[in-house]
């Protein structure tokens, strides 16, 4: 589905991602690990059509998209989710959601944007009761689900998230990756930024390891978890089994 060739990006003569190449496949959910300051946000700003100084090859569905605008790789498909949410903080929960669905509001679509929007909700039943409420009065948890509910809605095809577990509650952090798997099953595509690397590759089917603006290590899940330099640098302990992986306390 996506296809990143020799991507590189910079910020005015700094360069911060230098010469990165990957692929997401069709329902997967593919992971860039990194610290702070690898370049993983670079990496998908360049890639939802925000502007930065860039040059590579990004392919969709096999089409060119690295000179589209924002709105225009939105149209594509592609959706991000951003660091720290970026919600309309004095509009409503539904508002904010509408604002996600601009592109479908037409007589046409009526019935299927009223299928999605129940789809949604029993995704994340937490904001149903919140929909008249302003979003700056949500927890940071309901917030994120507002966000991705608010991508969602868009009808994306492959959706890129970006730190989603940022600032929020362990117990609400695993309700959000929870869904992330149901959405895989319906069959969207999913690239995630995230620094609680266990807690990413429980999920994920593939892993890449972004160090210094280049991929220093890749492959599936299992063989991330199991890779010595993978363990002693995001996972804290030896991981004795998929999933087993956690931080040591």
């Amino acid at each position: 589905m996506l296809k990143v060739e020799d991507l590189h990006v910079s910020y005015g003569l700094l360069e911060v991602v230098k010469g990165i190449s990957f692929t997401v496949g069709d329902a997967e959910i593919v992971t860039i690990l990194g610290s702070n300051g690898a370049g993983k946000t670079t990496t998908l700003r360049s890639l939802s059509g925000l502007p930065v100084q860039k040059r590579g090859r990004i392919e969709f569905d096999g089409a060119e998209i690295g000179g589209l605008s924002a709105d225009q790789v939105m149209a594509r498909g592609l959706c991000l989710v951003p660091e720290g949410r970026r919600l309309f903080p004095d509009h409503t929960v539904m508002e904010n959601l509408e604002l996600g669905a601009f592109r479908r509001r037409r007589p046409k679509e009526r019935a299927t944007l009223r299928k999605d929007y129940d789809e949604i909700f029993a995704l994340f039943p937490q904001i149903k009761d919140r929909l008249l409420q302003n979003a700056g009065l949500l927890s940071g948890g309901e917030q994120q689900m507002v966000a991705i509910a608010r991508a969602l809605i868009s009808r994306p095809r492959l959706l890129m998230l970006d730190e989603p577990s940022l600032g929020l509650a362990p117990i609400l952090v695993r309700s959000i990756f929870k869904s992330f798997a149901a959405l895989r099953e319906r069959g969207i595509t999913l690239l995630l930024v995230e620094q609680m690397a266990w807690l990413a590759l429980e999920i994920c089917d593939r892993a890449y390891v972004l160090e210094a603006g280049r991929f220093t290590i890749e492959g599936y899940r299992d063989e991330i978890m199991r890779n010595p330099r993978v363990v002693e640098a995001y996972l804290g302990k030896v991981a004795t089994g998929a999933g087993a992986a956690r931080p040591s306390t």
